[in-house]
């Protein structure tokens, strides 16, 4: 090869590597600039001392059965020292989705911390299937139990955010609530023995979970999820002290979690 072709050659390869190198450094700056000067929407929401908004979702609520002490299977041998049932067949819970909607009230105390209420309707159903082997239940339908539930959920809220960091911002959220089941069927006179599965009217409850505030052009879009728990128990026994349905429960406890959006 010629001396000059290959130096010619050398000249490309350096201009084409000077090119590169240039058009990639604009590139890097340009992405480092554009992030530095990110519209920020929504810039003084948190200012406000006080704002609404209304919230839509979805929910998946179960129990926490406690079985008695004495817990067995009527007709089997007896085990009074089995809390939980331990070698015998427990009732099987099938949990179902549902729906929450419900309205937001939202205080701001400082930078970092909101007092929030957020009453809603929540809407949801589980199924409890009970053991083959349980005596008193000679019809199908005597083993299914559903338990539907609408609920008047008032929750009240202590959110904890982050800084903000351009147009979104991660928090977390706990506090108290009381619902109201206005499926609840308490001061219903009939029980198991005529269908009816009771549950008392109303509940108390602790929750906490998380979720991130998304700041568009004309409101804000929070998604999030949390853990409703409650700390008291729920059913109520049948007339009958040795029903098939109640008898062995020493206590129910409901406990699910809910995904909501929330637009403010």
């Amino acid at each position: 090869m010629h001396p000059y072709t290959a130096l010619k050659r050398i000249d490309n390869i350096i201009y084409f590597l000077l090119l590169s190198i240039t058009i990639c450094d604009n590139i890097i700056y340009a992405q480092y600039y554009t992030v530095k000067e990110k519209i920020m929407h929504l810039q003084t929401f948190d200012e406000k001392p006080l704002h609404y908004g209304y919230f839509l979702g979805f929910n998946n609520f179960g129990y926490q059965i406690q079985y008695n002490s004495n817990y067995s299977v009527p007709g089997n041998r007896n085990f009074p020292n089995n809390k939980r049932g331990l070698n015998l067949p427990n009732i099987e819970l099938i949990k179902n989705t549902g729906f929450n909607v419900g309205l937001i009230g939202d205080v701001r105390l400082n930078k970092y911390f909101n007092l929030r209420l957020e009453p809603g309707l929540y809407y949801t159903q589980r199924d409890l299937i009970y053991p083959q082997a349980t005596s008193g239940l000679t019809n199908d339908e005597d083993y299914l139990r559903e338990v539907k539930s609408t609920y008047i959920h008032i929750p009240l809220l202590v959110k904890f955010s982050a800084k903000r960091i351009n147009n979104f911002k991660p928090y977390l959220v706990g506090g108290v609530s009381t619902s109201f089941n206005l499926s609840s069927n308490e001061k219903n006179n009939d029980d198991n023995y005529g269908n009816v599965f009771r549950v008392t009217s109303q509940s108390f409850n602790y929750e906490i979970g998380f979720g991130i505030d998304f700041y568009l052009v004309y409101f804000k879009f929070s998604p999030s999820i949390r853990g409703i728990f409650s700390i008291q128990n729920e059913l109520i026994q049948d007339n009958n002290s040795n029903s098939p349905w109640t008898s062995n429960i020493k206590s129910l406890l409901s406990q699910g979690f809910a995904i909501n959006l929330t637009f403010e």
